[in-house]
């Protein structure tokens, strides 16, 4: 496997490596010859002959044909030729041409006005950054459906934390995804550290506490693009901003109108339905766009899939299966007697029952493996010239998702059966009550989960163009609003008084083989319970960017601005109708008042080579200066900075790299101070130290009140290799080394390892504490004496295990890219691939710790993730074939450490287009789509850790298996 990784990578470094640059460059004048054909593949033409980048928004040159041209021009000549009359322009936005109507607005996202991901200086891209874009030819040759899966297929993300599938696995913050939400996770660093803008703004606060943005709520059909920065951005952004930033672009430029239907299988097992209606128009000095998505995916069913299982010595593995079952097991004199399968508990008897027989259920019966998910999403956005260089804009989302997951049980425990129920069993004599071990699951039906999660916002602004400056004032509001209801619950207190009941006809009879009881009974146990939260965030910013003075290689650009932001969660209470008779309300959990943050910021571009100063080996040289300085209402004041360069020695070849400051500050839910959940406790550990080998400790726990904000130092080495004498043709290579300090992390689970290892914890361990120490803990409110253990006791230490600003982690690896395109057999055709390659990544649990390497282990990303695409497009047909590769890794959640196989998946897409001029087919465009084409199962993992278990990974691999979908899509 390290060979194959090895070759993988060598080949890619040697194809790069062997192609140099050439004198010749995009900018010098060149023989064109294009014939006369569609605007589009006219203008990839001259992209492939000369070199130069060009960006084409896919509405602009929908339908649109080009003159032939032939002759000796440079190439924004030869694209100035094609665009004749057409009403469309090319303006240069850095090294790169974009294409935008001649009346454009400015501002929506054309020309100078054009602000890239990573920089607040409009008209040029971040120095020093790569920059992932999507377009929307991307978009719609992904064969995707959301915006989730398209952004969670890049190399640089983790399927680890907050998403549909996740619930039970490692991250802690996955089992706070209480209404089945989808994060973005780059490098692994968790979704908190990962932040999503959409169309620059922050999105409101999902997931209990405000843990992450939910991507799933943005629609696909109104995107235009999105850009991905894998990089530390606290500079340009602030929080959050650490392993890089995702911005949604929407489709501000559209004008006609756009229908699109699709419908998808996953080999019958989970459908998908979507349709979304998209409309545009424009007048003078003003533009309007609206748009409407409907989605809706039926539950995925663990029966559909054989690797959902508990048991799994199918493939070689344990069983896991629990002793909570239907028939049940009965529990007396401390043995185990299987109650018998085939009867109803009506007259059961002692000598029907065998001593040490145990009764065992799959929790993934009756379960879903992803939920059913339904969404109503509609956009709108509205720019209007007010004169004298004044415009304003706004837009607005409003998502209205429903979700339904049948779970695996979580509320399982012995029920005790009394004398006195008319079905009692007493298989020992004693006559006293028993206890059964019983899964209510084909009584009640699987616990549900299900809910709502509603998001709605917008921003108003107000643009100025003075000369070649650009003011713009702006606001932003948004609210997410969620439920989470749990069904089919057991109400313990009403179980109680029917299990004590005498009467045959309406006691609860837990000993027969399925529902054996009155079915009046069973709905009358039968409990729920229903919370809601959400959270509220608007902004507001004023900020400026321009030219302040000419050099000989180019302008000195300036921007800076002033943020004010509001954040704020809030829990709505509980009604509970699970341990009580009758339903009773519950407090609200107590969060954090709200947050205030205040920012300035200020972005410097300095040219020092370039234009009209070159020298050899110095044909371009820009430096990027950014720093950003933020106050926060609860965590402080913090200040990042960041500095880019890009070298361009001879043109064509790019040597870039960054280095910054980022931080994430700490979550309401971390931030939170609950009586209950704040306490402390004695108990005995091991102790090399001790007589006994025992020695008496204070553990405390909690969230620490003093909470900081956590931060990283990242900096990038890359290069960039686009070789005039070989158009077409792009390969890139970036270093990357992220310092993650200071990362709020618990160490309770390491409670028996606090005295064997006394270096690692000693940050968080007071030695020997003094008796007046002792006493004041056991005096103080919220503690627990487990152990009964005196306080006149010698103790050994008091280990601080609240939530803390405690561990390190440090990631270095490389991202590869390697593009090619050219004309093929009167179309395009293109190769290409992405790659992300983990040196390691090695984590701290506290400073004095030593680092352990978990790349490559179950539970975090892998070494080596990749996806490969080869295309070819005509002007009415395309094929596209993807090729997804996931690398072997490391299950150590076993006792015996197993090897989990690499994953290779493809994804195919056949489109047709029409390109009749008139009629019922103008503009209609058919696409047949294959997701893991050939059906390959997720490779065997023994995931198990608490109670969850599977023989899958869901971090790493998509249960759906193939996905076979047709869209029709319709431009009117």
């Amino acid at each position: 496997m390290l060979l194959h990784k090895t070759i993988w990578m060598l080949t890619t470094t040697a194809v790069i490596a062997l192609a140099t640059p050439a004198a010749a460059q995009s900018d010098r004048p060149r023989d064109f010859d294009i014939a006369a054909q569609s605007l589009q593949l006219a203008l990839q033409q001259v992209a492939l002959q000369s070199g130069q980048q060009v960006i084409v928004p896919s509405v602009l040159a929908e339908g649109l044909k080009s003159k032939a041209i032939k002759g000796h021009y440079t190439a924004f000549e030869a694209i100035s030729l094609l665009l004749r009359g057409t009403g469309l322009q090319a303006v240069a936005v850095g090294n790169t041409l974009v294409i935008q109507r001649e009346t454009a607005i400015e501002g929506d996202g054309g020309g100078p006005d054009l602000l890239v991901t990573g920089t607040r200086i409009r008209g040029r891209g971040p120095v020093g950054s790569s920059v992932i874009s999507i377009d929307r030819k991307a978009i719609d040759e992904s064969g995707f459906a959301t915006t989730q899966q398209i952004l969670q297929s890049i190399p640089q993300n983790f399927g680890g934390g907050p998403n549909d599938s996740t619930s039970g696995t490692f991250d802690d913050n996955a089992n706070l995804n209480a209404t089945q939400g989808a994060s973005i996770n780059l490098r692994g660093l968790g979704a908190s550290s990962t932040l999503v803008l959409l169309n620059g703004d922050r999105a409101p606060l999902s997931g209990y506490g405000g843990l992450f943005s939910d991507v799933s709520m943005i629609p696909v059909s109104a995107i235009e693009r999105m850009e991905v920065i894998a990089d530390g951005s606290s500079a340009i952004y602030g929080s959050d901003a650490v392993a890089g930033v995702v911005n949604i672009i929407p489709r501000l430029n559209f004008q006609g109108a756009e229908t699109s239907l699709r419908y998808g299988s996953a080999d019958g097992a989970a459908q998908e339905f979507q349709a979304s209606q998209i409309v545009g128009t424009h007048w003078s000095g003003g533009h309007l766009v609206l748009a409407y998505e409907f989605y809706k995916r039926n539950r995925l069913r663990a029966s559909d899939r054989d690797f959902a299982t508990d048991d799994l010595q199918a493939f070689g593995g344990a069983d896991h299966r629990t002793n909570y079952a239907s028939p049940g097991t009965i529990y007396a004199g401390g043995t185990s007697f299987a109650i018998p399968a085939g009867q109803n508990g009506v007259g059961l008897t002692a000598s029907q029952l065998k001593a040490g027989t145990v009764n065992l259920a799959d929790s993934w019966d009756g379960a879903d493996i992803l939920p059913e998910q339904q969404r109503h999403s509609g956009f709108a956005a509205l720019s209007q010239e007010l004169g004298d260089g004044f415009r304003f804009y706004a837009n607005g989302l409003l998502t209205l998702r429903r979700y339904d997951v049948r779970e695996r049980p979580s509320f399982d425990r012995r029920r005790t059966v009394p004398v006195t129920n008319p079905f009692y069993v007493d298989p020992v004599g004693t006559h006293l009550p028993v206890g059964v071990n019983y899964a209510f699951n084909r009584d009640l039906g699987n616990e549900t989960r299900a809910g709502r999660a509603d998001g709605y916002g917008g921003t108003l602004g107000l643009q100025s163009k003075r000369g070649p400056w650009t003011i713009d004032l702006r606001g932003s509001w948004g609210k997410a609003f969620q439920t989470s209801d749990i069904l089919n619950r057991v109400n313990t207190a009403r179980l109680a008084l029917a299990l004590a009941d005498t009467n045959p006809a309406t006691a609860y009879n837990l000993f027969g083989d399925g529902p054996s009881t009155n079915p009046a009974t069973i709905d009358a146990i039968r409990g729920s319970t229903h919370n809601a939260f959400g959270s509220v965030t608007w902004s507001s910013s004023l900020s400026a960017d321009g030219p302040l003075f000419s050099l000989p290689a180019g302008d000195v650009r300036l921007a800076v601005g002033g943020e004010y932001r509001f954040e704020k969660f809030t829990d709505n209470g509980t009604i509970s109708d699970s341990s009580t008779l009758t339903p009773v309300t519950l407090a609200p959990a107590i969060f954090p008042g709200a947050r205030r943050v205040k920012a300035a910021y200020g972005e410097l571009l300095v040219p020092v080579f370039g234009g009209g100063l070159t020298l050899p080996g110095f044909h371009r040289i820009d430096v990027s200066m950014a720093l950003r300085t933020e106050r926060y209402s609860d965590v402080g004041n913090t200040t990042n900075p960041k500095v880019g360069v890009s070298w361009e020695p001879t043109n064509g070849l790019t040597l870039r790299g960054t280095y910054g400051t980022s931080f994430r500050a700490p979550s309401f839910s971390e931030l939170q101070q609950l009586p209950g959940n704040t306490f402390s406790f004695s108990t005995a550990i091991p102790d090399p130290r001790a007589p006994s080998g025992m020695a008496n400790v204070i553990v405390l726990r909690g969230n620490d009140p003093n909470l900081r904000p956590e931060k990283a130092t990242t900096w990038t080495l890359g290069w960039d290799l686009r070789p005039a004498a070989l158009p077409g043709f792009h390969a890139g290579l970036t270093y990357f080394n992220i310092v993650y300090r200071d990362r709020i992390a618990s160490a309770a689970a390491q409670l028996y390892s606090f005295l064997t290892n006394r270096s690692v914890y000693a940050g968080i361990t007071q030695a020997n504490p003094s008796p007046a120490r002792v006493a004041a803990l056991y005096a103080a409110p919220g503690f627990v004496d487990y152990d009964n253990i005196s306080p006149t006791e010698p103790f050994a230490a008091v280990v601080d295990a609240r939530l803390k600003n405690l561990s390190v982690v440090k990631e270095t690896g490389l991202d590869a890219t390697l593009e090619y395109a050219t004309d093929l057999f009167g179309g395009r055709a293109e190769v290409g691939a992405n790659a992300t390659y983990i040196l390691f990544i090695r984590q701290g649990l506290t400073a004095n710790a030593p680092f352990n390497d978990v790349v490559n282990t179950l539970g975090n990303p892998v070494d080596l993730r990749g996806r490969g695409r080869l295309a070819w497009t005509s002007s009415t047909f395309g094929a596209v074939l993807f090729c997804n590769y996931v690398a072997g890794y490391t299950n150590t959640s076993n006792p015996l450490p197993q090897h989990v196989s690499p994953w290779t998946t493809f994804d195919l897409q056949l489109s047709y287009r029409f390109d009749d001029a008139h009629g019922p087919f103008k503009g209609l465009r058919l696409a047949l789509n294959g997701t893991n084409l050939f059906d390959r199962d997720p490779p065997y993992a023994a995931y198990y850790i608490g109670s969850y278990g599977s023989a899958y990974d869901p971090e790493n691999a998509n249960p759906m298996k193939r996905v076979i979908s047709f869209q029709v899509t319709k431009e009117w």
